[in-house]
């Protein structure tokens, strides 16, 4: 586009055209039609036929002005009649419409038109939104639009200047400070105006916070929040971008002066200093409250701001066209009392402005530009009252952050007029950081000054000021009052009385307003005398308040609103109206914490703060005065407010929660609450991104070195603070730990930090990330470390160091003397950084771990000093210590060496002395480089790993690794893969490498977590898997392996071998005389290759077991076995062979797997031909390998050659009915047999036993869909066998008909034997023919049957020609023709002895028919027995030989069931009853007449010694008749109402205990027995010479029962068990029976479980028990006795010679308690039960019990760990040491945190714990993995009947597999 030629005479206006160009062409544009019509008519000789062919509009409107300007110079008044058209015709914007307007002369300019000559060159830029006020006007129109443009401009000229007047007057004009003439009475706040701290921040981050409830933490890299510059309150409107609406959002909390700021900005402006602005509106929240209709925007600017003088529709339209140059500001957006939401998005319609709208939607609408559309708006409000609408538009956001150290000297300075008053003001303030601190904040600096000015003018010699922010408060009122009453000195009292009324009016308003949100009163709403009090102080200003109507009014204000604040805290403690609760409702600080964020933020922000301040002491007097010297109620309300302030301290807070709370408790000055809340505060405060005032620092300061000795930890994230105000934190020794994470944190910061924190005494870790420090911040720094004399930790990650200053930081190696770690992560990294920090580590002995990766660098170190520390507590001279090096871990990982660096890099570590390990993964060294390092490994002193994985390796290095494993014998493991690039040698120390032998005493531990075999301490391992070795290859790897010498482990997986390639490593398996294991997984090999390795197993002895899978994924190990040779077997001792002899899996167990592997008949014959030649070949499992019914017929026929095989599995096969019978049959082709077990038709173990032929046979086929048929083929095979002892077929499908099969075969036999026939389908029919078959067949001698879901069917065949014989039926739901059956079947039988029925009804039956039924057997009845519960009803009887038979009785039984005879029955019954001896009843509610029966009957039974009425009812009634009758029951010897409700005072039960001399047992637990109660039965125990048996578990027995107990007590000689469990018994009352134990000799067992006993209770217990030597069990579970009690048990348990069981859980002891426990449990090797459970054992507690437990004498066979918090790392010990308790039969370890590596350790030792019948893991963290090993072993495991895995990591898919397959297996909670 050309320029606009030069021809006008007036250069500013040539300027403002050439810069105005562009925008006439940008708003030309959109009327393309109209600008070539004015071509046509202004140029009529030019052609414009191809301009009106471009496409353009704009290139189109470009050209055609480029015209006008062409003949500009030709002929002037063209150009000149164009501007005009567009002036007059067009909606031109303003700045544009002036500036054309004065080129084309048409209209008077004004004066205010000249000064906006220039306006369009401040703001060229064009509005996004333009429209035609009018369409094109014809010429004719012209000058009555001219008319209509200037009237508009002119009175907006003049409305102008009337604002410009107006704030004038109100704000003056500025002047200096100094030239300030001092006022009469100064107000509190003064009008001097001091710039404050403006910063402005990322709105991004706001926009944020205002979305997230929650602060996110920063990484030390990332950009920060309050990453921001400071302004200058001139570029406040500078920055930001012009063209749309802007929004200059400010921040500040209160008393940072943004209000004041507003009026400075008013002021400003009508000075000129903002000539951006043509038009300011300024509005407050405060007075928009008072608004209660809706207005339009024209009645907000001049109704409630400035009404024009005339014609306002003018000015309005001005505004309205002129929007880019109006500024309009809302102050106090806090305080406005509606909700704030923006109306919709930016780019909706545009509403009329002339609606009337509520106020909060007009100032939504400015905000968005929907009114005045490129206006800029400035809203000032608290940071946390931002609007979450208003932060989704385009805002500039800054905040104030009040006064900085110059800004405060220059306030004081301008404050105190007179010099000298200045100097010692501000001399004052700088002595005293906490007083400086508060003039941080403007408002308070206000208030000090005005303090300070009082006392320093009465009493320069002693001025004491306040120390907190509700001091200065009070001060300051005191201060006015006294210059009203003319105080000469300070010491003068300020009388207060005069002025109570008129306080306690003036904290009333105040209080009103923060209730209804108030801060503005009418003149009406203040008392005269209020007003004229506080307008005369100061505390009120009075201005003018538009109200809603538009009139004006005198309004009232506080001249802050901390002010308002503080009466309001006033009132609240002062007035009469105020109750504890209206109270605590007001201090709303825990409310406002938990209030939601959507929420609205309290009115309020320092009324709690004002409120703990009044708390204080030092206030009391003062609010006294105030309250009409009621001090009780003032304290009252003080206390109540410390309260509430403690309880605060209990949660869980934020950083800003924290610092709001750290000031109210500062505040009271009070060290007792701040201690208490920073005990509280979980000793670590976190601050994340929000700044922290300096008064926030020396609160905080004051709150942490209150708690001292609590040691606390600083964080602070993203928090900028003032540097100079660090050293608070110097005054908090107890800090023990600082963090700092900021870009902000530089040079100086450093350099004022390294000054503080050698004063923080307790300082044990430091960070400083994420700053900006350079050289002299970290010579700072370093200079100050040493000088932290308990420094542990060093954090300096992300500081921008290069590398000269990193390595600058090596110098603190050496000189902290307690550093334990270093951390220089994300700083400059070089290859010669890591090279200098490398040579540093190895030449300081101090350092423990370098590590190294890409950005990462950390450095670890051992303490000299600890270690000297713990040498002399124990009692060793630091001298006298044989000193160890100390060893280096050397992590340099991705530092981009390669093999140029490989050199340099060797000798470093060459000339380290004390590598531990060295990590060299993810560099580039190469082949090359590799070699250059394998050279000098011989020399290097590594005890650990080298790593050397993802460094571009080949094979070619492969063979260098091994060729260095050949020459150094240092190399005890080798680790590579070029496919997974991965190599990693593991070296030994060179002491270590020419090895001794285990020492003896570790004989057995080497030996068994080898699995049997005996190694060296320097076996060697190499793993080479995933290299792909080709033929050539194979050839050298497998000369590179006979190189190596005493290599143990050999890995070759992956590699492809094929069958060529596994025969040429069999061939080099017998040179690898050292080899313990090989591995040979997935080398793609064939059933050939199986088979040679099966010869292989059976050539070489040694071999101990091999696993073949050859299926999908193939598997292959080998291990081997020591060769014990001649000459190995002459040195080893004695107590070694005994060892070795002892370990169950020894060199001579064998054991081969084949799984997965399709064999035929010929596979069969040729693996077990093989097979049968292997000499000591223990185990054989054939898994998945789908056998038919031929193959396994084949496989049984080499049974008897396989003359040491233990076990042989089957599993994972799918097995035919003929299958299972040839498997059955086994047992009669192999003598050897000793267990057949066949599961679910898939799962087949033969046991054997070493001997020539078995004892006992046991056969169990369960779940194998046997039936009919097939049983009629099993019988005959049962019928061969005459040692079957246990026949188990529970889960098949016999039914009635297979049972009366079986029942035909068996009983024929004459063998004692044991058969299981559960869930079988058998019915009531199948169960009578069994009651035939019972009661006529003579060796058939019990009988167990329910058809409930239990479904269990057991007989019992012995060899005795007439056994006595049971018969049990549980709920087999017999009708009355069952009934019958059964009486005619077992009419038969003679021996019945014991015939006990479980029926429904017998829960329905009422005592007195059960009893007529016993009342009808034909013996003697012995004993009776009724348990509700589970509905039972037993009668033992004595049948006399050849009298009535069993017909009558079960006849009678049936006939009492179906009716209740008439004729009296007891005769008969205490007739039968001659020799009852026992009475049982369980469950029982009586009725008076039930209970009534028996009593009348009890004294009829001379022979009763045992009544047992447990868990039944009583009524009164019938509870008296039992009592009298027992009154009379002179021989029982054993009572039992346990669990029982008598219905009475249990007085007349304990009278009935009278006379009862030989009474032995008398249990009465769980019947709430009192103090009372349990006096009274001890005046009858004592009269018990024979008392054995006492129990009284359950009660209320306390101390003051067990003094009289205790008496009993010491003469129960007879006394054997003795039970006080769950009772209430304390340490008093223990010492009570202590005293009575050494008196019971007798004594077998104590429980004194679940009880209040502590630790000086229980050591007096233990000492008693010294002589017990009788004592059996001992019970104190439950009780809080202690590590000490344990110390005092230790020796006394090898006294008791006879205990057995001892149960200690949840006892309060821990892993010290534990070891003193294990090491005494050595010498008790009769102790059978021990539980531990719920003590937090630990794992040094675990170690102990591991070594102290094993012993073979051991008779422990119960073993309770639960909730002990054992973990996979501390079972491994534990697992081995049960495991060598030969008795053990139930270990209990549920609710642990056991994994599937404690899975893996229990299933090792599985199979040597012969006796073990229970394992419980429940509740452990065992997965898929770990259950199918237990699963796996325990196959071998005969005797384990249950493992339970309920609530572990086990998918229930899995669960369901596992248990079909392993029905021993239990997943249930039951």
């Amino acid at each position: 586009m050309t320029t606009p030629p030069v021809w006008m005479d007036d250069a500013d206006v040539q300027k403002a055209i050439r810069n105005a160009w562009p925008q006439l062409v940008h708003f030309l544009s959109q009327h393309p039609e109209w600008v070539l019509g004015k071509a046509k008519q202004l140029l009529p000789g030019v052609a414009l036929n191809e301009i009106e062919g471009t496409a353009s509009s704009h290139e189109k409107v470009s050209l055609v002005l480029d015209m006008f300007l062409k003949a500009a110079d030709l002929n002037a008044p063209v150009f000149k009649a164009f501007v005009q058209s567009v002036c007059m015709e067009c909606n031109l914007p303003m700045d544009l419409e002036i500036v054309f307007m004065s080129v084309s002369g048409e209209g008077h300019v004004t004066q205010g038109q000249e000064d906006l000559k220039g306006a369009s060159a401040w703001f060229p830029s064009t509005p996004t939104r333009l429209e035609r006020r009018r369409p094109c006007s014809s010429p004719a129109n012209n000058n009555n639009g001219k008319q209509s443009k200037q009237q508009r401009l002119d009175s907006a000229e003049r409305y102008r200047q009337l604002i410009t007047t107006s704030m004038l007057q109100r704000y003056g004009m500025s002047r200096s400070a100094e030239a300030t003439e001092p006022k009469a009475q100064p107000s509190p706040f003064s009008q001097t105006f001091v710039n404050l701290v403006i910063r402005q921040s990322k709105g991004g981050r706001m926009r944020e916070r205002g979305e997230k409830a929650k602060e996110a933490p920063i990484a030390p890299h990332d950009t920060e929040e309050h990453r921001n510059t400071t302004l200058r309150l001139s570029e406040l409107f500078e920055s930001v971008h012009m063209g749309t609406t802007k929004v200059v959002l400010l921040l500040g909390k209160p008393g940072m002066g943004k209000t004041r700021l507003m009026h400075k900005i008013c002021q400003q402006w009508a000075e000129g200093d903002l000539p951006q602005f043509q038009l300011i509106f300024f509005f407050e929240f405060r007075q928009l409250n008072l608004i209660q209709r809706k207005l339009s925007l024209q009645e907000l600017l001049f109704d409630f701001f400035l009404r024009p003088e005339d014609c306002p529709d003018a000015v309005f339209q001005h505004i309205l066209e002129d929007t880019q140059h109006t500024l309009v500001i809302f102050d106090g957006l806090d305080k406005f009392v509606e909700n704030v939401q923006l109306p919709g998005p930016p780019h909706t319609c545009f509403p009329d402005p002339l609606n009337p709208l509520s106020v909060s939607d007009l100032f939504a609408s400015l905000c968005l530009g929907k009114f005045l559309p490129g206006s800029t708006v400035l809203v000032t409000t608290r940071p946390k009252i931002v609007p979450g609408a208003l932060l989704k538009t385009d805002t500039l956001l800054a905040e104030i952050w009040g006064f900085d150290r110059e800004k405060v000297e220059e306030y004081v300075g301008y404050f105190f007029r007179q010099h000298s008053l200045k100097e010692k003001a501000i001399a004052h303030l700088k002595s005293n950081g906490k007083l400086l601190s508060m003039c941080y904040i403007p408002a308070l600096c206000n208030i000090v000054c005005i303090c300070l000015e009082y006392l320093l003018l009465h009493d320069a010699g002693r001025v004491q000021l306040p120390q907190t922010m509700t001091q200065f408060y009070i001060k300051m009122l005191l201060t006015f009052i006294g210059k009203d009453q003319k105080l000469r000195t300070l010491s003068e009292e300020v009388d207060l009385s005069q002025h109570e009324a008129t306080l306690v009016g003036l904290s009333e308003l105040a209080f009103k307003g923060l209730e209804g949100n108030k801060m503005l009163f009418y003149a009406g709403e203040v008392p005269e005398d209020v007003k004229d009090f506080a307008c005369l102080y100061g505390l009120l200003v009075s201005f003018e308040v538009k109200t809603s109507n538009g009139h004006t009014q005198v309004g009232y204000t506080f001249v802050h609103f901390s002010l308002q604040e503080f009466f309001a805290a006033l009132f609240l403690l002062t007035s009469k109206t105020v109750d504890g609760n209206f109270l605590k409702q007001k201090f709303f600080l825990r409310s406002k914490w938990m209030m939601k964020r959507e929420a609205r933020v309290p009115f309020t922000e320092n009324c709690h703060v004002f409120l703990s301040g009044l708390s204080s002491q030092g206030c009391q007097k003062f609010l006294s005065s105030l309250a009409g010297h009621c001090e009780d109620q003032v304290q009252e309300r003080q206390d109540i407010i410390v309260q509430m302030l403690k309880k605060l301290g209990d949660a869980s807070l934020t950083g800003p929660r924290i610092a709001e709370l750290c000031h109210c408790v500062h505040e009271t000055q009070d060290q007792e609450l701040a201690r208490h809340v920073g005990k509280q505060l979980n000793f670590r405060y976190q601050f994340r991104n929000f700044r922290l005032m300096p008064l926030d620092m020396a609160v905080l300061a004051f709150v942490i070195s209150s708690c001292h000795p609590h040691l606390v930890c600083l964080d602070f994230v993203g928090c900028p603070m003032e540097v100079d105000y660090l050293d608070v934190f110097g005054s908090c020794e107890n800090i023990k730990s600082l963090s700092f994470k900021s870009r902000r944190c530089g040079n100086e910061f450093a350099a004022v930090l390294s000054k503080t924190l050698p004063k923080i005494k307790c300082l044990t870790t430091f960070q400083l990330a994420g700053g900006n420090i350079s050289t002299p911040g970290l010579e700072d720094l370093i200079r100050a470390f040493p000088n932290c004399h308990q420094l542990e930790d060093i954090n300096l990650q992300d500081n921008r160091l290069k590398g000269q200053e990193m390595i600058k930081t090596t110098e603190i190696f050496s000189t902290v003397a307690k550093l334990k770690k270093l951390d220089l992560s994300y700083n400059e990294l070089l290859v010669s950084t890591v090279l200098a920090f490398s040579r540093a580590a190895a030449g300081c002995p101090n350092v423990t771990e370098l590590h190294i990766r890409k950005d990462v660098l950390t450095v670890s170190f051992t303490s000299q000093s600890s270690k000297s520390q713990r040498l002399k507590k124990e009692g060793i001279k630091e001298e006298e210590d044989v000193p160890k090096p100390s060893t280096l871990i050397l992590r340099l990982q991705d530092c981009q060496f390669n093999s140029q660096w490989a050199e340099e890099l060797a000798e470093v570590l060459q000339s380290c002395s004390h590598l531990s390990e060295v990590d060299l993964s993810g560099n580039q060294l190469g082949d090359e480089g590799c070699s250059k390092l394998m050279k000098m490994v011989p020399r290097m002193c590594i005890s650990g790993p080298l790593n050397l994985n993802n460094n571009q390796l080949s094979l070619k290095s492969i063979f260098c690794l091994l060729n260095s494993m050949s020459l150094c014998p240092n190399i005890v493991k080798l680790k590579a893969s070029v496919h997974h690039e991965t190599a990693i040698l593991t070296l030994i120390g060179k002491d270590i490498a020419g090895g001794a032998q285990p020492r003896s005493s570790s004989f057995i531990t080497a030996l068994s977590s080898t699995g049997g075999h005996l190694l060296g301490a320097t076996a060697r391992k190499i793993c080479l898997t995933d290299n792909n070795f080709q033929n050539g290859d194979l050839k050298n790897l497998c000369l590179a392996l006979r190189r190596c010498t005493g290599v143990t482990e050999l890995d070759l997986s992956k590699n492809s071998l094929g069958d060529p390639g596994v025969l040429k490593v069999a061939e080099l398996l017998p040179h690898l005389n050292e080899l313990r294991s090989l591995t040979l997984d997935h080398n793609n090999m064939s059933m050939d290759g199986a088979f040679c390795l099966v010869q292989c197993f059976a050539d070489l002895e040694h071999m101990t077991s091999m696993e073949l899978c050859l299926g999908s994924t193939q598997k292959i190990l080998l291990t081997f076995g020591e060769r014990m040779s001649p000459q190995m077997l002459s040195v080893t001792s004695e107590h070694q062979r005994e060892l070795l002899d002892s370990v169950p899996n020894s060199i001579h167990d064998r054991c081969f797997c084949l799984k997965e592997c399709m064999m035929d008949l010929k596979d069969v014959d040729r693996l077990f031909k093989r097979l049968s030649t292997c000499s000591g070949l223990t185990k054989i499992n054939l898994s998945g390998n789908s056998l038919n019914d031929q193959s396994v017929e084949r496989l049984l026929k080499f049974l008897p050659y396989l003359n040491s095989v233990e076990l042989l599995s089957i599993t994972e096969s799918k097995f035919s009915s003929h299958c299972v019978c040839l498997l059955a049959n086994s047992v009669n082709q192999c003598k050897r047999i000793c267990r057949v077990e066949v599961r679910s038709s898939e799962n087949a173990f033969l046991h054997f036993v070493k001997s020539k032929e078995s004892q006992e046979i046991c056969c169990r086929l369960t779940d194998c869909g046997i039936g009919k048929c097939e049983i009629t083929e099993l019988c005959p095979i049962f019928k061969k066998c005459d040692r079957l002892a246990e026949l188990d077929l529970s889960g098949n499908h016999l039914g009635n008909e297979g049972l009366r099969c079986l029942l035909e075969h068996l009983p024929r036999t004459h063998i004692p034997c044991l058969i299981k026939i559960n869930h079988n389908g058998v019915s009531q029919d199948g169960i009578l023919h069994l009651a035939h078959v019972f009661a006529t067949c003579q060796n058939v001698a019990e009988v167990h049957v329910s058809l409930c879901s239990e479904a269990t069917l057991l007989i019992t065949l012995v060899r005795e020609d007439k056994p006595q014989k049971i018969l049990s039926m549980k709920q087999c739901c017999f009708q009355a023709k069952h009934l019958a059956l059964l009486s005619t079947s077992l009419s038969k039988c003679l021996a019945l002895s014991n015939f006990t029925i479980e029926e429904p009804w017998v829960k329905d039956e009422s005592i007195i028919i059960l009893l007529k039924l016993a009342a009808e057997v034909q013996g003697n009845i012995t004993a009776i027995t009724l348990r509700r519960d589970q509905a039972l009803f037993v009668v033992e009887q004595e049948f006399p030989r050849q009298e009535e038979k069993v017909e009558s009785v079960v006849s009678r039984l049936h006939q009492c069931e179906l009716e209740a005879k008439g004729v009296c029955f007891l005769p008969k019954l205490i007739e039968k009853c001659r020799q009852l001896w026992a009475l049982n009843w369980s469950q029982v509610q009586f009725t008076n007449a039930e209970a009534e029966t028996i009593s009348d009957t009890l004294p009829h039974f001379p022979s009763l010694k045992k009544l047992g009425l447990t868990c039944c009812s009583f009524l009164p009634p019938g509870m008296e008749h039992l009592a009298e009758a027992l009154h009379q029951c002179h021989t029982i010897e054993d009572i039992d109402f346990s669990k029982s409700e008598v219905g009475m005072d249990i007085s007349a039960l304990m009278n009935a205990l009278e006379g009862k001399l030989h009474l032995k047992s008398i249990n009465l637990g769980s019947l709430n027995l009192s103090n009372a109660d349990i006096l009274n039965l001890t005046s009858r125990l004592s009269a018990m010479p024979l008392l054995k048996r006492l129990s009284l578990n359950k009660n209320r027995l306390g101390g003051e029962s067990c003094s009289h107990l205790a008496q009993v007590l010491k003469n129960a000689v007879h006394m054997e068990k003795i039970d006080l469990s769950h009772n209430k018994i304390d340490d008093a009352g223990m010492k009570e029976i202590a005293m009575a134990i050494p008196e019971m000799q007798s004594v077998k067992q104590i429980d004194l479980s679940n009880n209040s006993i502590g630790s000086a209770g229980g050591q007096c217990f233990v000492e008693a028990l010294e002589h017990s030597e009788n004592l059996e069990v001992l019970k104190l579970s439950g009780n809080n006795i202690g590590n000490e009690t344990l110390e005092k048990l230790a020796p006394v348990l090898p006294n008791l010679h006879c205990l057995k069981v001892l149960h200690l859980a949840s006892c309060g002891f821990d892993s010290e308690g534990v070891v003193c426990l294990a090491r005494v449990l050595f010498h008790c090797p009769q102790i059978e039960e021990i539980s531990l459970s719920e003590n937090s054992i630990g794992h040094k507690g675990a170690m102990a019990l591991a070594e102290h437990l094993p012993q073979p004498s051991s008779q422990l066979r119960k073993i309770e760990l639960k909730v002990c918090g054992l973990s996979d790392c501390t079972f491994r010990s534990l697992a081995l040491g049960v495991s060598q308790c030969p008795l053990l039969e139930e270990i209990i370890l549920s609710w642990n945190k056991l994994g599937d590596e404690s899975a893996l350790e229990l299933a090792k030792v599985l199979s040597r714990m012969a006796k073990l019948k229970v394992l419980d893991l429940d509740n452990n963290y065992i997965t898929a993995c770990g259950a199918r090993r237990l699963t796996k072993e325990l196959a071998q495991c005969r005797g384990i009947q249950i493992i339970r895995l309920w609530h572990n990591q086990i998918p229930s898919d899995v669960e369901q597999k596992l248990r079909k397959e392993e029905p021993r297996l239990h997943f249930a909670f039951f």
